[in-house]
Parts: structure tokens; sequence; C-alpha cells
């Protein structure tokens, strides 16, 4: 039987004696409100989920995998969805995400080490919070105002899933010779053809909706990487607008 007992005093030691951490913390004007004994009960509690609650289901995902159902639905290993509910009801999506839209606002050093932890105990399971993390990384850096009001919090807090489809069966990583193409509509949005591959968290039953970053070019574009454009694409259109 699997055990596994995050090594917390490691991490502890890491900040504290490493990096000097709750100084650097309170040094920082973005990052004040972050204090190590705070830090202390995040790590504790992210151990005893990832011992609890993923470890014991890594199994499933390593036996059964996601299950295409057909007709576009997919269902994931057996405890996932619970595992997830739990997880994101709890508030870890968001733990790293911009306060003014529902994130809590930590620093990468301490989500990090809150991300070994999932890892190790199921990376089956991690690669779908980890994904929607990455996607509303991106959307914060480089989205519209209404992109960010309309996406992040409900990313943020689970309701929604996040991913990046890339790449395509011919291109592998030279992400110059995509054809995937965005045409502009009167009221600018775009209309998107074309097919990825290797899209983690795709399709699944965790969320209600999956908001999917979509590489692609728009008519006239430069040839190569010089031509790429990202768009916001949601699985379901109607739950976007209704945000």
């Amino acid at each position: 039987m699997a055990v596994y007992n995050a090594p917390l005093n490691d991490m502890r030691f890491i900040l504290n004696d490493v990096f000097n951490a709750p100084k650097f913390w309170q040094n920082n004007e973005n990052l004040a409100h972050v204090d190590m004994e705070t830090v202390d009960m995040i790590l504790e509690e992210m151990a005893k989920l990832s011992k609890n609650i993923l470890l014991p289901i890594n199994r499933s995902g390593d036996e059964e995998g996601a299950t295409f159902e057909g007709n576009g639905v997919v269902t994931t290993p057996t405890g996932f969805k619970e595992a997830y509910k739990q997880y994101a009801e709890s508030g870890w999506v968001g733990l790293s995400g911009n306060s003014e839209y529902g994130g809590q606002g930590f620093p990468k050093m301490v989500t990090m080490l809150t991300e070994e932890m999932v890892f190790t105990a199921n990376q089956s399971f991690a690669l779908y919070p980890n994904l929607t993390v990455g996607a509303t990384l991106c959307l914060n850096a480089a989205a519209s105002e209404e992109q960010k009001q309309t996406y992040l919090e409900k990313m943020y807090n689970g309701e929604w899933a996040g991913t990046m489809c890339l790449t395509e069966p011919h291109a592998g990583t030279d992400l110059g010779i995509i054809k995937t193409k965005a045409i502009p509509n009167d009221d600018g949005s775009y209309d998107i053809s074309g097919t990825k591959i290797f899209i983690t968290g795709g399709e699944h039953d965790l969320t209600e909706n999956i908001i999917h970053l979509v590489l692609a070019k728009t008519p006239n574009a430069p040839e190569g990487s010089k031509g790429i454009s990202l768009f916001v694409v949601p699985n379901f259109w109607s739950m976007q607008m209704a945000a």
C-alpha cells in the first residue's frame, strides 16, 4: 500500500532558513499579507488532503484513466470528481490568484510547495487544476479587463477549468507552422477552426465549463511564430455570456 507523508520540515527549512521568506514577504508591499503562521497552516492542510484524499485515488487514475463515453462526454477515474469538488471548494485552485478577481494572492514559493504535494500524491489528478492555474496566469497577465472579469473568478473558485491548446498533429514543437485559423467577425469575436492535440484536461466531468486558450493565426498574419495569436475559447459560450 502506497504511503505519502509530505516533507513539511524540509519545506519550512527552505522557506525560513534558506530563503528567509517571511522577511522577503514583509518587505514587499504586494506580499505583506503573507506570514509564516498562515503558510504553515496552508502546508499542513495540503499535506492532509494529499495524503488522505488524493493518494487513495492515485491507483484508479492509473488503472482506469479518463473514459470517452461518446458524444463529447469524458468521465474521469473513480473518485476524481469528488476529490476535485473538495479541492476547489477549499480554495486551492485560486491560492496564487490575483486577489482583485477572487484569488488569494499567495506567492509562487508557497504554491509550488502545495503543488509538489499534489503531484507527488496523484500526478494525474494534479494536471487538472494545474492547467487551470496556468491558464489564469496567462489571462491575468495578458487579457483585457472584460476578459479578466468574465473568467478569472470562476476559474479561481474551480467552477470553470482551463486548458492550453497549442500544437497540432503536423507541428509538434514547431508552433510556427500551425494551421488553425481565426477569422474575425463584425462584433469583435473570431471564428476558430482547426485541429489541436495533447490538450490536457481538454474534456472532463469535473467542472461545468472549460476555458481553452487557443493558438491560431488571423488572415494575412506573418509567417512563422510571429503570426501566432492567442484566443479565449469557452467550451460553452452561453455560460461565458451569462457570467
